[in-house]
């Protein structure tokens, strides 16, 4: 058995930044999830999809594009994406000579679901994320992000370099 001196674990300080980071993180995420679920019925993950694909070409996308995108797998695009179908928001289309994939469209109904859903999901950020923070906390907090992300994007493997709505 490996005792605790061995470990090569975080520092107080170390655990400290990290845990402070993940925790409010994870509170603004479910904070955000709830807003939208209530005010809108749908969750953030499906009004993302719906942002997507407004602000997209055509308001259509492939479904694998869409899915490296949101950063989802496949499966999980596909999930989504035949929820939001069954509900009038989305249709899957083959693209005309094209056979290789599906498209995911954006319905008129789901358009104007996005939109809808897009001051609520402003507010939700003004009032959990934005608020609380001071100008020169925002601009630290957009410096952190921004670092981070730099360096997760050059990472074998990053995937899309796109931010969500």
């Amino acid at each position: 058995m490996t005792s605790d001196e061995q470990i090569d674990w975080l520092s107080p300080d170390e655990l400290r930044v990290f845990r402070a980071f993940n925790r409010s993180w994870e509170a603004v995420s479910a904070r955000l999830d709830a807003d939208m679920e209530r005010e809108t019925g749908l969750p953030r993950s499906y009004f993302d999809i719906l942002w997507r694909l407004r602000r997209a070409p055509d308001r259509s996308l492939r479904m694998s594009r869409l899915a490296e995108i949101t950063r989802s797998k496949a499966s999980r695009i596909t999930h989504a994406v035949g929820r939001l179908e069954a509900a009038g928001l989305v249709l899957r289309v083959v693209p005309e000579g094209d056979r290789r994939g599906w498209l995911a469209v954006l319905t008129d109904e789901g358009l104007k679901q996005a939109e809808l859903a897009a001051p609520v999901y402003a507010r939700s950020v003004r009032d959990h994320v934005l608020g609380p923070l001071t100008e020169e906390a925002r601009g630290r907090l957009t410096a952190i992000g921004e670092t981070l992300l730099a360096h997760l994007e050059a990472l074998p493997g990053a995937g899309d370099k796109e931010g969500r709505p």
